[in-house]
């Protein structure tokens, strides 16, 4: 298994959070890592995530979890198992106010031996993107 996280408090509240977290068309005015999302954001759907970490690349995955304001989960990989990827997006109301954000993604699967090496230190893109949403939400 391989795993990045970032998380901050920020102070604004999960309906305001969950808001700006999905306006995917918007991401690229804050968040210094997307270059784009296409697709739907709903529950089944899939969305196709373009990251200047791999320039011109499209990261198909599904919304595998929806649950307005507090959790979203994207999944995504190879057939079978052989290799996946789950990106969650948490919001936890601390008091009137403040909330925790996180958002996490984990990497696993058999072929993650052989693909982990060709994945980017996604550490600086998980802490911009929290700091951007830190910032818009608290504009």
């Amino acid at each position: 298994m391989k795993a990045y996280q970032a998380s901050d408090r920020i102070h604004a509240s999960p309906e305001k959070i969950w808001a700006i977290l999905t306006d995917i068309d918007k991401w690229p005015e804050w968040d210094p890592s997307c270059e784009r999302i296409e697709g739907t954001l709903a529950l089944g759907q899939k969305v196709k995530a373009f990251s200047k970490l791999s320039p011109g690349r499209a990261f198909a995955v599904k919304v595998s979890e929806l649950t307005p304001p507090l959790k979203m989960t994207w999944t995504g990989g190879m057939p079978l198992g052989l290799f996946r990827g789950e990106r969650t997006f948490m919001l936890s109301e601390l008091k009137s106010g403040v909330t925790e954000f996180s958002m996490r993604e984990v990497f696993s699967g058999p072929m993650l031996a052989l693909i982990g090496g060709s994945i980017p230190d996604m550490t600086e893109a998980f802490e911009g993107f929290v700091a951007g949403l830190k910032a818009r939400a608290e504009a």
